[in-house]
């Protein structure tokens, strides 16, 4: 594309909503380098010698921010269509323990490339499956987060406890705790970027409480703290982990997490589903972040977050798809309205706005990577990552608010998606990866992966998958 490279873009006479500050029914973008230089109503400025987007019919967002994924499973959709949360991953561990690292970018490739296409200019990725010699797994998804042109924050997730002791996953996918701690240390070491324009920065993400043991969790974040990144894990996410803390550990999630110091300004939860009042209260004064996932939460049942709670008590909220295997082709940008209409169905029609889901999907997500300096609204100084929605449609007109009409209805086509001032969706098509190559990408890992698996003896699908196989031998 043309604004490759440049050093001026201007994008002109688009509707802005900034999230912070007054909204611009008319007006402008100008990006200089990776950087937000101005926005204003009105005409653009004559920059002679920049490149100029037409923002005509469009409203222009904060490129949307991705707390919670799991890429990998991209290769895996489908599978296990009617389970609970124990169930389906009980069901899918053999099958994940046959991926390598072609599996992983090819589906990352895909997953990827599916998250630009609905705005998201930021994800997050918590990687917690790393079979023994099947290859460097982190450093695949990294080089498809490259070519696809997304800021990337990996999460070198890991598992120590399994079944054997205690735990919920088979031992063949757990790793040994000297062998996790040394890899999540060379991998921050290798890739952590912590510049103000970083594409890349490493999380560490021990997996769940009933899959890692209190040693990993408080030597993981002993790890974090002193190289100055961030933590994330599952949490709170059924009330079988409920169950399952209390009988092991004598407490609920957040309490047992409270214990274990992961509680903080750079922590942030994948999905805190089942929270009391008192654990809020906990999130709320530590500062700790939730990544809310609704449309996970609603495929697998485990009950709908209590966000309207969490914004009042102050907790940062972000939003999530998380695995493309228990939400399928979930976009980011529809997240918005499931999250919206999730707390209306609980609390009525004042329980989430239009707006507040806006800043869930862009400066909540910031927030919960510590990157609300940068990121998750359009302000001069922040980098120039913006989505630009068209909302001049032969129908969606009739809708006179554009925000409204971006987060009530199904997600309005993408424009332009810009990551730094850098094209990487143009008029609804990747223009990084071409876009048949990145969907092959993923069928190939599918394949690759279901192949390996049923090598190994697994047989793909389960008693909990009956559904799903007779339909495709009919």
């Amino acid at each position: 594309m043309s604004d490759q490279g440049s050093g001026v873009v201007l994008v002109t006479d688009v509707a802005v909503a900034p999230v912070v500050g007054p909204e611009i029914e008319s007006g402008y973008i100008r990006i200089e380098g990776d950087r937000i230089a101005e926005l204003g109503p009105g005409p653009a400025p004559d920059v002679p010698g920049a490149v100029r987007i037409d923002g005509s019919g469009c409203l222009a967002t904060p490129g949307l921010v991705n707390t919670h994924h799991h890429l990998y499973q991209w290769a895996s959709q489908g599978l296990v269509q009617d389970a609970t949360l124990f169930e389906w991953l009980v069901a899918l561990y053999p099958v994940w323990a046959a991926m390598d690292a072609e599996v992983v970018r090819g589906a990352a490739t895909a997953g990827l490339g599916w998250l630009a296409l609905s705005g998201c200019t930021t994800t997050s990725d918590h990687h917690y499956v790393f079979p023994k010699g099947r290859g460097d797994l982190l450093a695949a998804e990294i080089e498809a987060a490259r070519e696809v042109g997304l800021r990337f924050h990996p999460a070198r997730g890991s598992m120590d406890r399994g079944h054997s002791k205690g735990g919920l996953p088979p031992d063949a996918v757990v790793e040994d705790l000297d062998d996790i701690l040394a890899a999540t240390a060379e991998a921050v070491d290798a890739y952590h970027d912590p510049s103000f324009s970083s594409m890349l920065r490493v999380v560490v993400a021990p997996c769940s409480p009933f899959s890692a043991s209190a040693e990993l969790m408080t030597e993981s974040a002993a790890l974090a703290r002193a190289a100055g990144v961030r933590l994330h894990t599952h949490l709170a996410e059924t009330l079988d982990e409920d169950e399952h803390c209390l009988e092991q550990f004598g407490a609920r999630p957040v309490d047992y997490m409270d214990k274990l110091g992961w509680l903080g300004p750079d922590v942030w939860f994948a999905h805190a589903v089942h929270l009391s009042d008192g654990d809020i209260g906990k999130l709320a004064a530590t500062g700790t972040g939730v990544a809310h996932c609704p449309s996970s939460n609603g495929r697998l049942g485990a009950g709908i977050a209590r966000v309207s709670e969490l914004l009042r008590g102050g907790v940062p909220v972000g939003l999530g798809v998380d695995g493309s295997a228990s939400s399928e082709l979930t976009p980011l940008s529809g997240e918005m309205r499931q999250a919206l209409v999730f707390q209306r169905a609980r609390l009525g029609p004042r329980a989430l706005s239009a707006r507040q889901a806006l800043k869930l999907a862009t400066l909540g997500g910031a927030r919960n990577l510590g990157r609300e300096a940068e990121l998750g609204t359009l302000q001069p100084g922040k980098l120039a990552d913006v989505a630009l929605w068209r909302v001049d449609g032969p129908f969606t007109p009739a809708v006179p608010d554009p925000v409204c009409a971006l987060v009530f209805g199904p997600p309005p086509p993408l424009a332009r998606l810009l990551v730094g001032g850098r094209t990487v969706v143009a008029d609804g098509e990747l223009r990084t990866v071409p876009q048949d190559v990145a969907g092959r990408a993923g069928v190939a890992a599918r394949h690759r992966l279901l192949r390996a698996a049923e090598e190994q003896g697994v047989t793909v699908g389960s008693e909990l998958d009956v559904r799903s196989r007779s339909t495709r031998r009919s």
